[in-house]
């Protein structure tokens, strides 16, 4: 008797890998954004969530384009750091490893703002 096995079953489809800011990513990021909101600076965020990076783009206004984006390539870990705060111009502010140290740049910016 030939015995075949059947074609295995197929569930549903996983979606392609993204990158994502984890928990700890996303708390000091809105901590950082909730002091500027309050400081009235920015009012408006957006999250885009691709296969090589996740970005956080900030706006003074919401029809504008972002005033900063806040970047994770993990690729880029081992090289020149996998977050990375970027301009309007398109100018890279600040790279690294640690998210804590990257959004500094942007610290500073709210003391100038304050005083």
């Amino acid at each position: 008797m030939n015995m075949q096995k059947p074609p295995p079953i197929q569930g549903p489809r996983q979606p392609a890998e993204q990158v994502v800011f984890n928990r700890m990513e996303l708390g000091a990021i809105m901590g950082l954004y909730g002091r500027m909101v309050a400081a009235g600076e920015w009012r408006d965020y957006g999250l885009s969530f691709l296969r090589d990076v996740a970005v956080f783009s900030i706006f003074r206004r919401t029809a504008e384009t972002p005033i900063y984006r806040i970047e994770k390539r993990p690729k880029l870990r081992s090289r020149q750091g996998q977050f990375a705060v970027i301009g309007m111009d398109g100018r890279i502010l600040k790279r690294g490893n640690d998210l804590r140290i990257v959004l500094r740049v942007l610290d500073r910016k709210l003391i100038r703002a304050v005083k």
